[in-house]
């Protein structure tokens, strides 16, 4: 691990993070199977969490899945398991090729991260007696990665004897745009030139959901992020009345006082934003989580229900706010 690494942790953690494209079409029938994955991973002593990430744009039918573990031996326990290796043999189907695993020992802790959080994963194979040489190309890229807008920091992966041969590089940036204009970047392609003569390849992948940080599930449920749209749909339905009731009641207070807009705009954005935070989105997910969670989404009746449930909702909404302005026709 690099020297800007986490230091605060004691705990050996252990992760795998697997790239899969799935074939065109069978969406539901992986997803289904991966439900049923993480299910068999949780039977296993030291499982700490499973998270699916669903395709984002620019990878077509790539999913990755992050599983983790308490240390290295209750992971490779799981990697190399009759169980797994049974469900495997089962999905080999719907897979456009074989999976990608990345084997990561060690690294910060899991911690709530901001909306739009993307992480990109990228596992170099490197030639061997090159390794002192691809470190200080790596501190190099590190340096030149801090100058990137909306870089957020880095953490270095070294190989894991029996387990994982290649070295594994994982880092964030604020936003899925930020990654992209890092990663097309002139100065990167500059790097990726250098690099070359210490490593024989290397693979990118990215793995990140929108609004983030509103949606934990940390209850012993399935921790996959609910798809974007339902994320996008149920934060609407939070924010919605929020903005409303605090137009009717700070904004106006504040135009009494005589407050200049643009300091009344800010107020009330901190004032929308802490309640949704810290209590309207926790709510939210409490109430809809039949239907945000994907391993309770089990039916296309449960996947219908919950977005009428919603749209009712705006429905409603939208008619309480008309009446009470007196705007409703």
């Amino acid at each position: 691990m690099s020297a800007r690494a986490s230091r605060g942790s004691t705990a050996v953690n252990a992760t795998v993070v697997t790239s899969q494209k799935v074939h065109e079409g069978r969406a539901d029938e992986y997803q289904h199977w991966q439900e049923r994955t993480n299910q068999a991973a949780r039977e296993f002593e030291g499982f700490v969490g499973a998270e699916v990430y669903p395709p984002g744009a620019g990878e077509p039918n790539e999913w990755v899945t992050v599983f983790r573990f308490s240390a290295m031996d209750y992971l490779t326990a799981w990697l190399d398991s009759d169980v797994r290796h049974a469900l495997l043999d089962e999905a080999r189907g719907l897979f456009e090729g074989s999976p990608t695993q990345e084997v990561l020992q060690g690294g910060s802790p899991a911690r709530q991260l901001a909306p739009e959080v993307v992480t990109a994963v990228i596992s170099h194979e490197v030639k061997p007696g090159c390794e002192q040489g691809f470190l200080n190309w790596q501190e190099k890229t590190l340096r030149e990665q801090e100058k990137a807008p909306g870089f957020m920091g880095s953490e270095l992966f070294e190989p894991v004897a029996g387990v994982q041969s290649n070295w594994v590089v994982v880092f964030r940036f604020e936003t899925r745009a930020y990654l992209d204009d890092w990663l097309a970047s002139d100065v990167r392609t500059t790097l990726l030139e250098e690099g070359s003569k210490y490593f024989t390849s290397y693979d990118v992948r990215k793995v990140g959901s929108s609004f983030s940080g509103w949606f934990r599930f940390d209850h012993g449920e399935d921790r996959s992020a609910p798809p974007n749209w339902k994320q996008a749909m149920a934060v609407l339905l939070a924010l919605y009345p929020t903005v409303m009731v605090l137009n009717l009641t700070v904004g106006y207070g504040l135009e009494k006082l005589d407050i200049r807009e643009y300091i009344g705009l800010f107020l009330s954005n901190v004032l929308s934003v802490s309640a949704l935070t810290w209590l309207l989105m926790p709510t939210v997910n409490r109430l809809l989580a039949f239907w945000l969670v994907p391993a309770r989404v089990r039916t296309r009746r449960t996947q219908v229900l919950g977005t009428a449930l919603v749209v009712f909702c705006y429905a409603v909404f939208i008619g309480v706010f008309g009446l009470i302005t007196g705007q409703i026709f």
